[in-house]
């Protein structure tokens, strides 16, 4: 029979996922903590795509070497981290690896103030090829608390192991979130060239029939144009400028707002449409709320 082509299969359970790659039962249903070279290679019968209902912190060697960010980039040789949220489609592995993937049912923070602090770890929305890749000395760091979470599943499951797994846990995150800080930083001089590049998108957006035809430029479109992913767009932006994507779209928004109005006799309706917005009051609403003044206002203060 003809297996069924481009259908991922779907894992809701960790011990469903480890018995279909010929892994060993997990130590706990809700958690667990796998070494890479341990997965067997997909045989042509089995799935080539499939669905995790739990988030992915997968720790690869094979990111040593290059590493691309936007257009092109070299980074550390020690390999990196990925972050994936529940629900992401992955294509089985077609050959061998070497690394460590960490598992976490989302039932397993239920009760703990992780749960809900887990949608600001950024990272999780993050494509593949922005992995964060680390030092010599952060992967020290990273390895130590695998170590420790490694340990707790295999000789200490008790009344207290739940509590120390989920500290160890926002450790590793915090600390991803230090070291892709680190990252945006190291990598300044590459991003202030992507800083320009979204400079001059905006300007041709704002200059040409798009606001006309496709309404505001969205953070969406200009993470599309650079081929980053959007929450990277907004982490990097706010490290170089303070600003996420969002305010820094509404920020070109305001300067050409206040160039329509103070140099040409366009009505605040007709700038309003030239801008993007659906309805002028839409676009009065906005610029009061960000520069205290209405456009009426502000066109005679500038006068």
């Amino acid at each position: 029979m003809r297996k069924e082509e481009n259908i991922p299969r779907k894992f809701d359970s960790l011990s469903d996922f480890h018995r279909a790659f010929g892994l060993s039962k997990p130590s706990h249903p809700l958690i667990s903590f796998i070494n890479i070279e341990e997965i067997p290679i997909p045989t042509a019968e089995s799935f080539d795509f499939f669905i995790l209902n739990f988030y992915k912190i997968a720790y690869k060697t094979t990111l040593c070497g290059q590493a691309r960010y936007g257009q092109n980039y070299y980074d550390f040789g020690e390999g990196g981290l990925i972050f994936t949220a529940p629900n992401q489609v992955f294509e089985s592995p077609k050959s061998t690896a070497s690394g460590y993937i960490f598992f976490i049912h989302p039932d397993f923070l239920l009760t703990y103030p992780l749960a809900k602090k887990m949608k600001q770890y950024g990272f999780f929305s993050y494509a593949a090829n922005e992995a964060l890749h680390l030092s010599a000395e952060e992967k020290s760091t990273m390895m130590a608390i695998f170590k420790i979470i490694d340990d707790e599943l295999k000789s200490r499951i008790d009344d207290f192991s739940h509590d120390v797994v989920i500290s160890q846990i926002e450790l590793l995150l915090n600390y991803s979130n230090r070291f892709y800080n680190r990252q945006f930083i190291t990598h300044k001089a590459i991003y202030n060239n992507l800083l320009l590049q979204l400079e001059d998108l905006l300007e041709d957006y704002f200059n040409g029939p798009k606001p006309l035809n496709d309404g505001l430029p969205t953070v969406h479109y200009l993470a599309d144009q650079v081929n980053v992913s959007p929450n990277y767009l907004s982490d990097m932006l706010r490290s170089l400028t303070g600003q996420n994507a969002q305010q820094h779209i509404h920020h070109k928004l305001i300067e050409k707002a206040k160039e329509e109005l103070s140099t040409t006799r366009q009505s605040v309706s007709e700038i309003a449409f030239v801008l993007g917005f659906e309805h002028p009051q839409s676009f009065s609403k906005f610029f009061k709320a960000k520069t205290k003044l209405t456009p009426l206002e502000f066109r005679q203060s500038f006068n």
